[in-house]
């Protein structure tokens, strides 16, 4: 087989119902039994009810190290505080990048007592050398958002290169792209290969066919690195693509501690127990 006919969908998974935090109800796409790490993308989780019992008690107060988090938001309102003194709430369209670094403390809680609570939070990792640099935090309001659109097509850039726009978040060496591609029924748009190694797509909404093959919503697609995309809306979609360099470092995870090696696991516990794992370890 050449490879202009390679399949451009190399693996296919479906996500599984999880609980986080307080008991929020989502579904866990990576970092479960059936996909492990995606190098460099840690854990991919899905939120989405109007059911205020599946997310009103929120993500209380809990630490981070090694990693950073990004949430990106469809529906609903979600306050971040932090033991930097961060605080903001995230909307509808906003995204919120954290970089957790050496350690932060922060709380994730609903800003809403009803209606549609609907997003993502993804976590990257870090290489070595920056797991123990300064922890950061950045709000983009959806109105920050760079947007390529056509009369039934959007496609917003919220990390990376695409076209001529770049997106505000940033992950240096990393090469990281992350665009939301909006597609009204029989809309069809071809997404380029930009040649990161790790290269992923997930169908959040309706179902679409790319090159060629039927897609469904809730299902996340491996991809080729080289291929084209072409994507054509069976009705309304959303898809999110993800690509990066991966990293090529070994993984140790601890629930909410990502570093390099069981001993670093272990000092990040110990941290935490002592008080010392953030600055302050009580939140603003």
């Amino acid at each position: 087989m050449s490879d202009k006919n390679k399949p451009a969908i190399t693996g296919r998974f479906r996500g599984m119902p999880a609980q986080d935090g307080a008991g929020v109800k989502l579904t866990r796409v990576i970092n479960q039994p059936g996909l492990k790490h995606q190098d460099p993308f840690l854990m991919l989780d899905e939120f989405r009810s109007d059911n205020p019992d599946d997310y009103i008690a929120g993500f209380p107060p809990h630490p981070h190290r090694g990693f950073c988090t990004l949430t990106y938001m469809l529906a609903g309102q979600m306050e971040h505080k932090d033991s930097v003194g961060n605080t903001g709430i995230v909307e509808a369209g906003g995204v919120q990048w954290m970089k957790a670094a050496r350690g932060i403390i922060h709380a994730e809680m609903p800003k809403q007592e009803e209606g549609l609570m609907w997003g993502f939070q993804l976590w990257v990792n870090l290489p070595a050398a920056e797991k123990l640099s300064d922890p950061d935090w950045h709000d983009y309001p959806a109105a920050t958002i760079p947007e390529i659109s056509t009369p039934d097509s959007r496609i917003r850039v919220i990390a990376g290169d695409y076209a001529d726009k770049t997106g505000p978040v940033s992950a240096p060496g990393r090469e990281f792209l992350m665009l939301d591609v909006i597609l009204q029924p029989h809309a069809k748009v071809s997404l380029p290969s930009q040649g990161q190694q790790q290269r992923l797509a997930y169908v959040y909404k309706g179902s679409i066919d790319l090159n060629g093959e039927r897609v469904e919503r809730g299902e996340l697609l491996q991809l080729d690195t080289e291929a084209a995309l072409t994507l054509t809306a069976q009705d309304e979609a959303g898809v999110v693509l993800l690509a990066a360099k991966p990293i090529g470092e070994p993984i140790a995870q601890y629930g909410p501690f990502v570093m390099n090696s069981s001993a670093e696991i272990e000092q990040a516990i110990n941290d935490y127990q002592r008080g010392t794992l953030a600055a302050n370890q009580k939140l603003a």
